[in-house]
């Protein structure tokens, strides 16, 4: 089963990007950085989920970011699904924090249970049918609206979702130009239909 190794994201400033993602949010090797001046503007087409156990992990990574510079794009709070909360890396990249769980068993901890890079596509069904034949193995899937892939280990899991509902819950508008500033480490050199780069993971 292919699966992604690591994600690499592409920052004007990499040794405080760093500093953010491994020291602040604790994403150990899953999340590495390097420098590039791309251009791009707006929605860059994705967002780094954060999957916690309960909220007070969630709030405890949500505080820690806005303290090293995050901007709030959705307040943490309780919904249908758990809770959760959005915010903008001070290099750009769109981060989500959320638990399927609304009550606390623990005391606070900064722990991350799963890294998840959720795409935001043009067409579902058909970048579904790229990665299926690229190699991966669908997890979950209904229909033309989402979409998730197994990962085995501590690999990060991938999931589709409509560029325009992925926004939406994100908390931002859909638009957006250039340069995803996103590589995925793993499988082979490529590019898939929405623009996003793949390279090999030892590369």
């Amino acid at each position: 089963m292919t699966s992604i190794e690591h994600l690499i994201l592409e920052v004007a400033d990499p040794a405080a990007a760093e500093t953010f993602y491994a020291d602040v949010l604790g994403l150990d090797d899953r999340v590495r950085v390097r420098r590039s001046d791309a251009p791009t503007t707006g929605f860059r087409g994705f967002t780094l989920s954060l999957i916690v156990a309960q909220p007070a992990n969630a709030d405890a990574l949500i505080d820690a970011a806005v303290a090293a510079g995050a901007t709030v794009l959705k307040p943490a709070e309780r919904s249908l699904f758990g809770y959760g909360g959005v915010v903008q890396a001070p290099d750009g990249t769109i981060v989500t924090v959320a638990s399927s769980s609304k009550k606390d068993t623990a005391p606070a901890a900064k722990r991350i249970d799963d890294v998840v890079i959720q795409l935001g596509v043009a067409d579902v069904a058909a970048t579904k049918r790229h990665y299926v034949a690229s190699g991966f193995t669908v997890g979950r899937s209904f229909g033309s609206k989402y979409v998730e892939f197994e990962a085995p280990g501590r690999t990060v899991t991938m999931s589709l979702l409509k560029r325009k509902a992925l926004a939406k819950a994100a908390g931002v508008a859909a638009d957006g130009t250039g340069s995803h500033r996103l590589v995925l480490g793993g499988a082979a050199p490529a590019t898939d239909p929405d623009g996003f780069v793949w390279e090999a993971a030892s590369a």
